[in-house]
């Protein structure tokens, strides 16, 4: 079946660095076997760096790849968003060439599969392609009551859409601060053993929000012409009020969490221990929460509670690139003590879990199709060796 084996210097398998090996693939790019080069035979094939299996991308926004650079650096969530809403509507054909030309941006920056967040079908001509592996998540928000039914029956069309092309998604919230009581209510069912993802304190805002009612959301609902007027907060973090709401979830994805605390942490800790069988990852984005807001996630925080980390790009709206090697080098750069390994498992066997695509890709076990690449440097860059399809 022309099995191939590469041999490096260093090979990170998913969840540690072994030295001087050797990576077998079959024709198809399945792991056959990881073996020290001395017991590997002839014909090895020697790549310069480290290899390591595809890079997964937990959360990005593909359809939004056109508003590169249209959107000015730090001008804070509220302002963001708002700006999303207004200038997010372009010509088809230049939405649809920019969604071609990231995918391709995140092929050479070794990206296997990306957890995507869709408020539209707009890439799917790009996904039937089949060139990255995709979860999709079908982003419901409303946070006016009387239209909960109606969103929950526009989500439910749109993942219509993707299943045609068999595509893997689900239906899930937008955030905190966009979903009513009443559109949660309809979404619950939906979560029963899925792969459930939320926005989550991406601005102090969103706590101020929920803990007092008050605070820079109130001002982007008045922008956006939004009654807010039924409103009631819960006098807790955000996620302390829909973490809960959850329960049925099989995987729980929480995206930024850069104003999360100690006690939200311990929170979400002792309520998990409730919900069987449930995952929960924190996805750091920590490029585009600089650009945003100009702030890094709780990096060591997250590692003192020992939580399951996963990385994503977002979008190229509120990033300079779709480069998961670019999103650790920013981490790096204000926490340089995390060890190379424990980097590179938030970068491939955890987000893989996360997406529960485990079974073919994120480590070099025997039988999976991870795909291969080889970063140079400190995280500087990658080559793909052997890409997953």
């Amino acid at each position: 079946m022309g099995y191939r084996k590469f041999r490096a210097a260093e090979v990170f398998d998913g969840y540690k660095i072994r030295e001087d090996h050797v990576l077998i693939t079959n024709g198809a790019g399945q792991i056959v076997n990881l073996l020290p080069s001395a017991d590997a035979g002839e014909d090895q094939i020697f790549v310069e760096g480290m290899l390591i299996p595809g890079l997964i991308n937990a959360h990005c926004h593909l359809e939004l790849s056109h508003m590169k650079g249209l959107i000015p650096e730090g001008t804070g969530l509220v302002d963001f968003v708002c700006r999303i809403v207004a200038e997010r509507h372009h010509p088809t054909e230049k939405i649809l060439e920019a969604i071609h030309a990231a995918e391709d941006e995140m092929i050479r920056n070794g990206i296997v599969a990306v957890g995507d967040i869709c408020n539209n079908s707009l890439t799917i001509t790009q996904k039937q392609k089949g060139r990255i592996l995709y979860y999709n998540f079908y982003e419901t928000s409303g946070w006016v009551p009387a239209i909960a039914a109606e969103r929950i029956i526009s989500a439910t069309k749109l993942a219509g859409e993707f299943v045609k092309i068999r595509q893997a998604g689900s239906i899930v919230p937008h955030a905190p601060y966009s979903v009513s009581n009443q559109l949660w209510d309809l979404l619950q069912p939906l979560f029963f053993g899925q792969v459930v993802t939320i926005h989550n304190q991406e601005c102090a805002a969103e706590n101020e929000l929920f803990m007092e009612g008050r605070g820079d959301f109130l001002r982007m609902y008045e922008t956006m012409k939004i009654d807010h007027s039924h409103y009631q907060p819960s006098g807790t973090s955000s996620v302390r009020f829909y973490f809960p709401k959850m329960k049925q979830a099989a995987n729980i994805i929480l995206v930024h969490n850069s104003f999360i605390s100690d006690d939200d942490l311990k929170f979400i800790a002792s309520t998990k221990e409730n919900f069987s069988q449930q995952n929960v990852f924190f996805c750091l984005c920590p490029n585009a929460n600089y650009y945003i807001e100009r702030v890094m996630p709780p990096v060591e925080l997250l590692r003192q509670h020992k939580v399951d980390i996963v990385l994503g790009t977002d979008s190229l709206a509120s990033n300079h690139s779709l480069d998961i090697m670019s999103e650790i080098r920013m981490i790096r750069r204000h926490f340089p003590d995390i060890p190379k390994e424990e980097l590179l498992r938030w970068a491939t066997i955890n987000g893989a879990k996360a997406l529960m695509l485990d079974q073919m890709l994120g480590s070099f076990e025997k039988g999976k199709r991870p795909g291969v690449i080889a970063m140079k440097g400190d995280f500087e860059e990658v080559e793909v060796v052997k890409w997953w399809a």
